[in-house]
């Protein structure tokens, strides 16, 4: 479907877009980074517009402007310009809720077991709970969180089903998880995101991690901003029984494979509501309204 979105924009205004890399923040006081990789489920209906766009890899900036116009303008009460090329993109946009809106899985969020309590800050989510003390906070952005490469792969699986096989979108955001104890003047951050490997993780494998630890930090209490000045313990070439440890802390405080799948499936909810939203957004701005 989104390859007629394409072609729509492309006959009024040629846009190519680009996502500049954000700094790495602590939770929902500010944003939280978010990975190409991220999981709720909807047949396969964007992956070319993802395709074409490359999310944060493209170089291209966008083109708000155009001396062309491929079609005659038409002048409205609202003295805004409309054109035969909107008429078919608001007629496409409007078939386009439709379907999203009939293959919507979740029509209000999945919730999370465990006691976590959850708040919404637009596109970013913060789960809350307090264990004996302590107070642990996730947070996590849906913005750029299914994976371009799932998408691709899937796209070439998806050419051989027909329509009601299309494989399901999933939204795998980086997420990060603050464990506060009590007067103490620092938090212990841990910066997780999806491998994909575990993500495609096979049969007999269903014990290991589908989430990773990437960094670990000490940072200080009632700051926005991750400091850099703090030290931070990078996982790439960390004793393994030193991670096991880092992964069982978490576990002992609901932060688990369980924990991560029910992220996922929320994540993925969040991420099609905001979808959806988009499009509408989208049809009420081209309408002029």
């Amino acid at each position: 479907m989104l390859k007629s979105v394409v072609r729509a924009v492309g006959a009024a205004v040629r846009v190519t877009s680009s996502t500049a890399p954000t700094a790495r923040v602590l939770p929902l006081r500010c944003p939280v980074l978010c990975s190409p990789n991220s999981a709720t489920t909807r047949p396969f209906t964007r992956s070319l517009w993802v395709m074409n766009n490359r999310g944060t890899t493209s170089g291209y900036r966008p083109k708000l402007f155009t001396t062309k116009v491929l079609n005659p303008s038409v002048l409205c009460g609202c003295e805004g310009l409309h054109t035969e090329g909107d008429k078919a993109f608001i007629n496409f946009l409007s078939d386009e809720i439709k379907e999203e809106v009939k293959i919507q899985k979740h029509k209000s969020l999945p919730k999370m077991s465990g006691g976590w309590e959850l708040e919404m800050n637009g596109t970013e989510a913060k789960l809350t709970k307090n264990v004996s003390g302590e107070k642990i906070t996730v947070t996590f952005n849906i913005n750029n969180s299914i994976p371009p490469n799932f998408e691709e792969e899937e796209e070439e699986k998806s050419q051989q089903k027909s329509a009601d096989e299309e494989p399901e979108i999933l939204s795998m955001p980086n997420f990060v998880v603050e464990v506060k104890k009590q007067d103490s003047k620092h938090s212990l951050v841990f910066d997780c995101n999806f491998p994909e490997d575990e993500i495609s993780r096979g049969e007999g494998e269903e014990d290991s991690d589908i989430f990773a630890i990437r960094e670990v930090s000490f940072q200080p209490d009632g700051d926005d901003e991750w400091k850099e000045t703090s030290y931070t313990l990078n996982t790439d070439s960390l004793d393994w029984a030193l991670y096991d440890h880092l992964m069982d802390f978490l576990a002992d405080r609901g932060v688990d494979n369980t924990f991560a799948d029910e992220l996922m499936e929320l994540s993925t909810g969040v991420e099609h509501q905001e979808y959806i939203r988009f499009l509408e957004d989208l049809q009420s701005f081209v309408k002029g309204h």
